[in-house]
């Protein structure tokens, strides 16, 4: 299958590596020149529980590449998610398909905005990503990827699980996928924010009662949030991945952390900005991620400020 990967961080790495070291056709597209360089001169170094393994695949920028793709995964920042969609809009063919799995609420709809929702994927996926450096991630212990498209089963979309499970990256076809991405949207606010805020990585919010309290908060007023909008979200559930992470992923640095050390703009705004808002259009409370989204939005006009970190 040849694939394009719209966005060479840490998870667009990670699922472009897996897949080429199946046999499939993969580039990698980015806007970053250094990375782009760094992965055509040195290709993928990619560490995870067994070892470290170089993956020999392509990328460059999209405005590089002519020619359909089989499928686009878009892996950017929800914030540059419209943007990419539209400057890959030439890779997209009659018999393209796009998929999302990113975080956060909102990117089906900037995707489909310039490609169409007839053959959009969307879904979620739990496995973690580290980006040591420029060609280089780290990821460990397991994960899944969960997916559906169009509002119904369709050959492609199994074609594509199939293929995404051959590469490693254990994949299920969910009719009640928008449950599972709520609940990874919960997930990731409880810990997200917080490490952002604190700059602890998992373990370090899991030893702290009051980073736990909070965490139970966030949790708390996300999934109320989601049950108002129809969502039938397991708060057990929810809490048992929370667990699971600060025993099996403690050193990890979620992605906003990993953004504010950089100096990035954050996802804040598509994930507890997510549920503040879906929570107000419900009249649902929000208070803990309301105090949340303000506090991330602050460090971030710091950096700017600063001109970094």
């Amino acid at each position: 299958m040849k694939i394009a990967v719209i966005g060479a961080g840490a998870m667009g790495c990670l699922f472009g590596g897996r897949l080429a070291q199946a046999g499939h056709d993969v580039v990698l597209v980015d806007v970053s020149r250094p990375q782009i360089e760094a992965l055509n001169r040195h290709g993928l170094s990619l560490t995870d529980d067994h070892g470290t393994a170089r993956i020999s695949l392509q990328a460059a920028s999209a405005q590089e590449l002519r020619g359909s793709r089989d499928l686009l995964i878009f892996f950017t920042k929800a914030a540059h998610t419209a943007t990419a969609a539209k400057n890959a809009q030439h890779l997209f063919g009659s018999e393209s398909w796009a998929m999302t799995v990113q975080n956060g609420i909102g990117n089906d709809e900037a995707i489909a905005a310039h490609l169409g929702r007839e053959r959009l994927i969307f879904g979620m996926t739990s496995y973690p990503a580290d980006l040591l450096g420029l060609g280089q991630i780290a990821t460990h212990g397991p994960g899944e990827v969960r997916i559906w498209a169009t509002e119904q089963a369709t050959p492609r979309l199994s074609e594509i699980a199939a293929c995404f499970n051959a590469a490693g990256l254990v994949c299920q076809v969910d009719p009640d996928v928008w449950t599972a991405i709520w609940e990874k949207v919960i997930f990731n606010a409880a810990l997200n924010a917080l490490s952002a805020i604190t700059r602890l990585p998992v373990g370090g919010l899991g030893d702290d009662t009051d980073a736990r309290n909070l965490v139970a908060q966030v949790v708390e007023e996300g999934s109320a949030v989601a049950r108002a909008a129809g969502h039938a979200v397991d708060r057990t559930r929810i809490w048992g991945t929370v667990e699971n992470a600060f025993a099996t992923h403690r050193q990890h640095k979620p992605s906003m952390l990993q953004d504010v050390l950089a100096g990035r703009a954050t996802e804040i705004e598509a994930i507890n900005g997510a549920i503040v808002r879906h929570g107000r259009a419900s009249d649902v409370p929000t208070p803990c991620n309301d105090t949340l989204v303000s506090l991330v939005r602050i460090i971030e006009r710091s950096a700017l400020k600063a001109g970094g970190p």
